[in-house]
């Protein structure tokens, strides 16, 4: 074998294996579109950092099952990604709703920079507008030489 061939056969052990298996794919490659798509946000139950397409979890195979019967029943994106929500909670997605107790979370990253913000800004203002201290009297100028000499 030459070198050629051997490094060949190294590249292809580190391309990626989708989970996808060949009695799963929808013989119309639109609705098959639409399915990989609709995988693409729907997050592995068992794995939780994998979609399901690319899990090789047993759930995950049902799910992928279960978007490809809901898309051949003639349901929209939505609608699928909805009834799997229904089933599983808001888990599943893994950009979950920005609404609820959700909208909580979505809202807080942004309200945290804004009062930091105004926290800083208040800051910067009061240490400008302290200014410089005020000067000695003649008493305490004549206590502090009094001080420094002895």
């Amino acid at each position: 074998m030459n070198r050629l061939t051997i490094a060949l056969c190294l590249s292809l052990l580190t391309t990626p294996v989708l989970a996808v298996q060949p009695d799963e794919i929808l013989p119309d490659p639109a609705l098959e579109a639409r399915a990989r798509e609709i995988s693409k946000l729907l997050r592995c139950p068992v794995c939780q950092g994998e979609n399901i397409d690319d899990s090789n979890a047993d759930i995950s195979r049902d799910l992928r099952l279960m978007v490809r019967e809901r898309l051949l029943a003639g349901d929209s994106n939505d609608a699928v990604v909805d009834y799997v929500v229904d089933r599983y909670g808001e888990f599943v997605l893994f950009e979950p709703r920005a609404t609820g107790a959700n909208l909580l979370l979505w809202l807080a990253g942004p309200g945290m920079l804004i009062l930091g913000g105004g926290i800083a800004f208040l800051w910067v203002r009061s240490r400008r507008n302290a200014g410089a201290p005020a000067a000695l009297t003649p008493e305490e100028e004549a206590r502090l030489r009094e001080i420094l000499k002895e």
